[in-house]
Parts: C-alpha cells; sequence; structure tokens
C-alpha cells in the first residue's frame, strides 16, 4: 500500500516528498513549507485551467464531428470547412508581425546545427550513453554500421580489410570538411604535416590530437602510434571524433511507461542525477562489471597557448508529459488526481535550479536557463497556458522571467494550423520547434476520423497536408526569428540499423532548413553528424522558398474513389495490428515506453507511443467506415499475435499473446483499436496507463 503524507492540503506519496524535501529543497536553501504552500496554491489555479482546456479540445472535437456527418456523402468544399473552422474559434486570427525575445539561450540550441537525440528518462544507462553523445567516434560509426559502404566485418576480430576502408572514408570526410592546401589528408605523414585551405578551421591541440572546426561543429583528429590503429596508420591517425548529439531530450513522455509515483520518482532521481553530474549505472557486460558516469569536459590548447574547454556532453532539455493525463502520486484538496503535466513542470524545474544555482558538478546551461519540451499542446490558448505555468513556477521557486524555456512540440493539428499564433504566446521562452509524421498523422486521423475512409499510412507520406505542415513549420519559424534564437527540428529516424539508408535521406532535414533532427541513438548521432558539415543549415534558412498557404493544410486526406482489393486491405490491417502489438506487450507487460521493435518485416525500429496512435486510429477509421469489420480485426490481431510471440521468442520474460488473449497486453491492444474513436484526441494514454496499472497490481 502506498504511504501518502499531507502537505498544504495536498495527499502526496511520502517518498516524492522525501526525495524534493531532502535532495532538491534543501540543498537550494528553499523552506519546505513555504514551497509546499506555494505548490498548492499553484494547483488551485492552474489545474481548474488545465481541465477546462481539456474541455475545450473535447467540444471543438464535437462540433467538427457534428460538421462532418451533417455532411455524409456530398463533396468537400474546403472554403466553406475553412470557414466552419473559424466560426468555432478552431482558427484564430493570425497574430501582428512580431520577432521571439527569448534570451539567454545557449549556443548549442540558438547559434549551432546538429544532431538531437531523445532518450527514456527511465533508463539510467540510456541516459547517460545519450548524455555523453556529444562526442562521437567516426572510426567506429563506420565500422560497426551499413553506413560503410564496404563488405561487412568478418566475424573473429578485428577485420583488417573494413579497418582500411573505414580509414579511407574518414580521410574522405576530412578532405571535405577540413580541405588542404594543394594535397588530401591521405598523403600525411604526422601530425606537422599539411595546411589548411582556410587556417582559421584550426582550434588548437587536445592531449593526443589537434581540433578543428567547421560549419560550428568541432573535429578531433587523434594521432596516437601506441594504438593498434595508429600504429598502423601512415600518418599515425588513430581517430576521428566528432562534435555530434549538440542536445539531447531527457524523455517523462512518450517514450516511457510512467503512470504512478514509483515510476515518477525514478523519472525525478534520474533527471537529479544529470543536474548535479553524479548520476552512474553499473552492468555487466563481457563477463565484467562496468560503471558508466558522465563524461568530463574536453581541454585543448588554442594557438596562442591559452587553456581552454568544450562541454563534454549534450546539452539537456527535460520534455514533461502533456496536458491531458493525471498521476495518481499527488491528490488535490478534492480528492482528484494531479495534472501530471503541472507536476513535471514544478518538479523538473526544481531540480534544474539546482543547475541555475550553481549546484551541479558541470553545470548544464551556461546561461543560467533551464529547458522544457511540452509535447500535445493544441492551439494558442494551451500554449498561453503552459506560458503563465511557467511563470509561476519560476514565482515558486524564486527564478527570474523566462529562466524556463520552452520546446513546443509541432504535432497536433489545430496547432499546425496556428502555428504563429502559438509561438506569439510563449515568444520570450520559446527555443524550439519541431515535426513529427506519428502523432501529427495521429491527430488528422482523429480530428477528421468523422469526414471519410483515410487513405493508408503509407500514402499518408506524400500527401498534401504533409508536405504543407513540413514546410510551413521551418517557413513560419524563420519568419518570427528563431533562426539565430532557437531550434527548428524535424522528426526522427526510426531504423538504428539502416544507417546507411540514414546517411543518404536524412540530409533532406538540413534542406528543408532544420537545425536540428531526431536520431535513435549515439552512433546514429555521430554519422548523423556529417550533414552538418556538408549543408550549412543557416544558409539554406535564407534561400527557402515561400511554403504553401493553409488550405493546403487543411487537405484532409480521405481515399476518395478508392477501391482496395482484399489482398491491400489485409496487408493495411497486418502493418497496423503488428506494429501495435509489437509495442504494447513491452509497454504494458513490462513497462518499456521506448525500445527497437521489429516491424512486420523483421526491421528494428525505435517505436514509441506516437507508433500506436497512428496505427490505432487508423484501424478505428476503417472500423468506422466499414472498410473492414470486426471479425476481420480479430483476424489480423490474431494472426499478428502469432508473429509477435516469434518476434519474442528468445526473451524469457516474455508472456505470449496466443494463449493469453485476457492479459492485459491483448486486451489494450483490442481497447485501443475498438474503443478509438472516443478516446481524446485519440491518444493511448488512458488506456495504456489503466492496463499497465492494472498490471504492476498483479
Amino acid at each position: 500500500m502506498t504511504s501518502m503524507t499531507d502537505r498544504a492540503g495536498l495527499s502526496i506519496d511520502r517518498r516524492l516528498v522525501d526525495f524534493l524535501e531532502t535532495q532538491v529543497l534543501a540543498p537550494l536553501g528553499r523552506d519546505a513549507a513555504t514551497f509546499w504552500d506555494g505548490f498548492a496554491a499553484l494547483l488551485a489555479e492552474f489545474a481548474p485551467r488545465n481541465a477546462a482546456l481539456l474541455t475545450k479540445r473535447e467540444d471543438l472535437q464535437a462540433q467538427i464531428d457534428a460538421w462532418h456527418m451533417a455532411r455524409a456523402g456530398k463533396p468537400h468544399d474546403a472554403d466553406e470547412y475553412r470557414a466552419f473552422l473559424e466560426t468555432i474559434g478552431y482558427l484564430v486570427p493570425e497574430p501582428s508581425e512580431f520577432i521571439i525575445g527569448t534570451e539567454n539561450v545557449d549556443p548549442e540550441i540558438a547559434t549551432m546545427a546538429g544532431p538531437q537525440l531523445v532518450v527514456p528518462i527511465l533508463n539510467a544507462r540510456f541516459l547517460l550513453n545519450a548524455a555523453n553523445a556529444r562526442w562521437g567516434s567516426l572510426y567506429d560509426a563506420f565500422y560497426g554500421t551499413d553506413a560503410l559502404d564496404a563488405p561487412p566485418a568478418r566475424p573473429g576480430g578485428y577485420d583488417a580489410d573494413r579497418g582500411a576502408a573505414v580509414i579511407a572514408r574518414g580521410r574522405e570526410f576530412l578532405d571535405s570538411a577540413l580541405p588542404l592546401v594543394d594535397q588530401s589528408w591521405a598523403d600525411l605523414n604526422d601530425e606537422h604535416d599539411g595546411k589548411l585551405q582556410d587556417e582559421s578551421q584550426w582550434v588548437g591541440h587536445t592531449e593526443k590530437g589537434l581540433l578543428f572546426v567547421n560549419n560550428g561543429l568541432h573535429i578531433e583528429v587523434v594521432f596516437d602510434r601506441s594504438t593498434p590503429v595508429g600504429a598502423g596508420d601512415k600518418a599515425g591517425i588513430a581517430d576521428v571524433i566528432v562534435e555530434a548529439a549538440l542536445t539531447t531530450i531527457a524523455d517523462c513522455e512518450d517514450s516511457v511507461a510512467a503512470v504512478d509515483a514509483e515510476d515518477k520518482l525514478l523519472a525525478y532521481t534520474n533527471w537529479l542525477g544529470i543536474i548535479r553530474g553524479d548520476l552512474s549505472e553499473s552492468f555487466a557486460k563481457g563477463g565484467k562489471t562496468l560503471t558508466r558516469t558522465l563524461a568530463g569536459d574536453k581541454s585543448y590548447t588554442a594557438p596562442d597557448g591559452t587553456e581552454h574547454s568544450l562541454p563534454g556532453r549534450s546539452l539537456m532539455f527535460v520534455r514533461n508529459v502533456g496536458h491531458l493525463m493525471t498521476n495518481p502520486a499527488i491528490h488535490l484538496p478534492d480528492g482528484s488526481e494531479i495534472p501530471e503535466g503541472i507536476m513535471d513542470a514544478v518538479f523538473t524545474s526544481a531540480i534544474s535550479t539546482l543547475d541555475v544555482e550553481g549546484h551541479a558538478k558541470y553545470g548544464n546551461s551556461k546561461h543560467g536557463s533551464i529547458y522544457i519540451v511540452k509535447p500535445k499542446m493544441h492551439g494558442p490558448q494551451e500554449c498561453a497556458f503552459t506560458n503563465d505555468l511557467f511563470d509561476a513556477v519560476e514565482d515558486l521557486l524564486g527564478l527570474p522571467r523566462h529562466t524556463i524555456k520552452v520546446g513546443v512540440m509541432d504535432e497536433e493539428r489545430r496547432t499546425s494550423a496556428n502555428l504563429a499564433a502559438c509561438i506569439h504566446a510563449v515568444r520570450d521562452r520559446i527555443v524550439f520547434i519541431n515535426t513529427g509524421f506519428l502523432d501529427r498523422t495521429g491527430d488528422e486521423i482523429h480530428t477528421s476520423m468523422r469526414a471519410g475512409p483515410m487513405m493508408r499510412k503509407g500514402e499518408m507520406k506524400g500527401s498534401d497536408w504533409l508536405k504543407a505542415y513540413e514546410a510551413r513549420n521551418v517557413a513560419i519559424g524563420l519568419r518570427h526569428g528563431l533562426s539565430g534564437r532557437a531550434q527548428i527540428g524535424k522528426g526522427m529516424w526510426a531504423a538504428p540499423d539502416l544507417m546507411g539508408q540514414m546517411m543518404v535521406e536524412k540530409i533532406a532535414h538540413l534542406r528543408a532548413g532544420a537545425n536540428t533532427a531526431w536520431v535513435p541513438s549515439p552512433t546514429a548521432a555521430t554519422l548523423h553528424a556529417l550533414h552538418y558539415h556538408t549543408e550549412n543549415v543557416f544558409a539554406i534558412q535564407q534561400t527557402l522558398p515561400e511554403p504553401p498557404g493553409l488550405d493546403a493544410l487543411l487537405t484532409i486526406p480521405l481515399a476518395e474513389g478508392v477501391n482496395w482489393s482484399e489482398a491491400e486491405i489485409r496487408d493495411e490491417l497486418d502493418n497496423n495490428c503488428q506494429g501495435l502489438l509489437g509495442y504494447v506487450v513491452r509497454w504494458v507487460d513490462a513497462g518499456v515506453g521506448c525500445s527497437k521493435v521489429p516491424d512486420i518485416n523483421d526491421v528494428g525500429l525505435m517505436e514509441d507511443r506516437a507508433t500506436l496512435r497512428i496505427s490505432s486510429q487508423h484501424i478505428a477509421n476503417w472500423l468506422l467506415h466499414g472498410v473492414v469489420s470486426e471479425a476481420q480485426v480479430m483476424e489480423s490481431l490474431t494472426r499478428m499475435a502469432a508473429k509477435v510471440d516469434a518476434q519474442n521468442a528468445g526473451d524469457p520474460l516474455y508472456v505470449p499473446l496466443i494463449g493469453n488473449e485476457d492479459g492485459a497486453a491483448f486486451s489494450a491492444a483490442k481497447d485501443l483499436i475498438f474503443k478509438g474513436v472516443e478516446q481524446p484526441s485519440g491518444y493511448t494514454e488512458p488506456l495504456l496507463h489503466a492496463w499497465r496499472l492494472r498490471k504492476k497490481a498483479g
């Protein structure tokens, strides 16, 4: 039985109280009683506002549903539709011209361009790996992935032929990023040989090499003949280390399964370890126990002999949850659960105040800022609520105004359609906007659920609304001054084993004007960093064409006039059901919110909760409009359950779906589909949380 304690009329899990009072408030010198009184007052103001915003979502959705049902069978009229959305307040007037006023932003966000990692905050080992991914070995990244255009390494130890191919590829990169006068890096005999075409690219000496810069990113060429690679290299180059993940988002939301006080305490404890700089994790590998800690800074001597250092770790954001969910860790005076987004805002900001006020080993923000990514906000009213909430949190913690910065995830349709107004609502603290196919498509389907059957998921990637969404996001961000002050990001490369394909395709994100993009691993960050040496994003941002208009964004991706074959319907259904089941078994049964999940073709994809949203909403839409029947869905679920069981056969802790159709995982999958139409905004959290809590209760 969870032990609760009273603070200022709030009933709070005792473990959270002890954690915050002893490990956060005491080191900050804050009076606990004053804090809890302020927290209770904050909740009294913001919890009802939070609830009202959720009611507004449902009211708008009900009006949109009714509009589509009243026009069933009629051709879609874009002008009439847009006028209707304006009438009900779904679309709001554009704000007058403005430029964001965000100040005290670290260069990793404002003036540098590079990869971004998103990592589940509940997994300390993954969190440390991501935080330490600021620097990555190019040799290791090429040797261990298919990004190298060479035969795979032969088993049985180091493959010298592949190693030679890695070295040659490394020299190609150096020739491109750091060209020499009248020679190639392959011609060098030692570190004193050669002359840069642009001598300003040389930053100085490190302990074992030379440090350079290109397009704002650093490159360390390691000269070390004491290593096997360096000993066999003509110039003695042992490795090429590149500055990779400039920023990392520690995620409390889509990539974790956090449903109660126990889970939230682990999230906050890991965030505290990152902020203080003392997070560590021990694990067994190769018959040995290893302990991972945060990396120190990289020191170097400048050409004038002065000593300097560069950060050894990513600049860290923390992603709070959205406005929807509540959590049983804290109960309000009326007995209701606390809105989890408000709890996250207060707890993660309080922890981050340790960094702001100098209680950290390394320090995260050199400019005294706290960086919070806020997901799943619907429109400018919800962004304004977050701005007001962060004001109140700053006042509660005694922080200067706009210490807390916000990243606005453009992943809901009402936000996309009103993006300028959303940015305006947080104009003095915004540091980030981005796009993401899965959640955004899930909301696209749910918003227009009753308009008709949607096109297949694969076809949506070429749809008019998606093209408009991606282009408008960048253009609107640039129009309002984000370049040089904030990140404009693009979504995840989900296949961590397909690095060769990533190297071909993901450079398109830079060419679209994004100065950061999500990657699934430190290795992927190292490789994706090469794209930022090839393209100067800030120069590209000055040359982008005008984006499509709002009507293109509001184009509904209906499958008008399409008659799919039985085979096509079965393929689409199986694809959705397999992805859904493959993720649910880990979320509900194992409490794993993000992992490499085999898809229907056995390709490992980094999946999070957004996978479920798009898959469940797509099936629910086809069910609603009679494209598929309940019997067909159940047949597909059964077929795909057998496939998912086979894909997980090597896991001794795995609970099979076949034979456990009444179990939590299979039941959750059915609910996500058959109750999909009624889920708020098509979100999966309410059902997942309910089934995970039931699973945890035994």
